[in-house]
């Protein structure tokens, strides 16, 4: 029965997060055809999310298959914990230490694409700014009070808010604002991906579904056509 709870209350947090009114009015253009975009993605999240952030249902060894990456390169460029390739992306960070430096313990992201989605995160990791009265000297105003601190402000720059809620760009990063869009949308692909990695083989799968059927169809009506032709 837990089980059974657990599953449903999982289905219902993405339809729970969009009537709750906090989605963003923004549109990220979700592509996991692009193998290209997921490995930078993958490249942004081991870089810059995973000393913190698990992703503890999915393997690193799952990850290069999926985006055609070797062993290899996982190995040197993904694990740094010591880990195999073929274990599930853990950190050595443990929970009661993320409680103490963060006031939190940093959540799993395996499911956060699902849960949140894709035009929140795109919204949230972009709208980081200064605020001298936060212990990180930022806040987000999609997540007032974040303990979260803004690890890709060398990336885009720093960023203030104005009296009426507009972000401003103060600092500049070491990106200018194409290509932080461009990092910020393969990084949310990327925690799409991992929510969800049976996506990617679901969605090539249906395509030759829908052209067997179509070809089925076809023969179908040949056939009739041949059965009937006398009775006309």
């Amino acid at each position: 029965m837990r089980s059974i709870i657990r599953t449903v209350l999982l289905l219902m947090t993405p339809m729970m997060a969009s009537a709750s009114g906090d989605v963003p009015d923004v549109h990220v253009e979700v592509d996991l055809a692009n193998i290209a975009g997921l490995q930078r993605g993958a490249q942004t999240f081991f870089n810059y999310c995973a000393s913190c952030h698990s992703a503890k249902y999915q393997r690193y060894s799952r990850v290069a298959e999926d985006l055609e990456l070797t062993y290899d390169q996982v190995a040197a460029n993904m694990v740094f914990t010591g880990a195999k390739v073929t274990d599930h992306v853990v950190v050595a960070m443990t929970p009661e230490d993320g409680e103490r430096w963060f006031g939190q313990a940093p959540p799993d992201l395996t499911l956060v694409g699902r849960s949140r989605g894709p035009e929140w995160l795109y919204a949230y990791l972009k709208s980081y700014h200064t605020d001298t009265s936060r212990p990180w000297g930022v806040n987000n105003p999609l997540l007032p009070g974040t303990a979260m601190p803004a690890v890709l402000a060398s990336l885009q720059g720093e960023q203030e808010i104005d009296a009426d809620g507009h972000l401003h760009l103060v600092t500049e990063g070491s990106l200018n604002e194409a290509e932080y869009d461009r990092l910020v949308t393969d990084l949310v692909n990327f925690l799409v991906y991992i929510g969800e990695p049976a996506k990617m083989v679901r969605g090539s799968i249906g395509v030759k579904v829908i052209m067997f059927l179509m070809l089925f169809t076809f023969l179908a009506y040949l056939l009739k056509r041949e059965f009937w032709k006398d009775v006309h």
